[in-house]
């Protein structure tokens, strides 16, 4: 059920809580290496679009259903450690109820050991996200990932 503030449609407190729940359940995943289990949180036919950095910082590459969501996430098992802190979320009802719309913005460090040398390459992201309820929960069904800038720096140490 939708709320009307003027021009923005807002969600119900519970429906908001539920998708804030996947966003972050997304980002746990992404740094437990449970690329399986981060799969299941899209739609079987989801569509991922990704960036090519540091060509492409908009989305750019296409990746479709629960084989192409792990596909797109397995240059991370290589990496010594992610963590990804989400910033801020905005979400937004549709005409249906089963749909909603999210904005979401996020902090990813990426260490990554070279040459003995161990480096923080930080993205500063946004994610925008279409959402379907799928029966008692909901999923993914498109997520666009664009990076606004990249930082990299040195790290000290990080755990394995």
């Amino acid at each position: 059920m939708a709320v009307g503030l003027g021009a923005v449609t807002a969600l119900v407190l519970s429906t908001r809580l539920e998708l804030s729940e996947l966003v972050h359940r997304y980002a746990n995943y992404v740094d437990a290496r449970r690329f399986d289990a981060l799969a299941e949180l899209f739609t079987a036919d989801a569509e991922l679009v990704v960036p090519d950095p540091p060509e492409h910082l908009e989305p750019h590459r296409r990746h479709h259903g629960h084989t192409g969501v792990r596909d797109a996430m397995s240059p991370l098992a290589g990496l010594t450690r992610t963590q990804h802190g989400i910033v801020g979320e905005v979400y937004t009802a549709s005409t249906s109820p089963d749909v909603a719309t999210g904005e979401i913005t996020a902090v990813a460090h990426h260490w990554i050991e070279h040459d003995g040398k161990l480096t923080d390459h930080v993205w500063y992201l946004r994610y925008r996200d279409v959402y379907h309820r799928t029966g008692q929960s909901w999923q993914i069904a498109q997520r666009e990932l664009t990076i606004d800038a990249i930082e990299s720096r040195p790290a000290r140490q990080v755990r394995p």
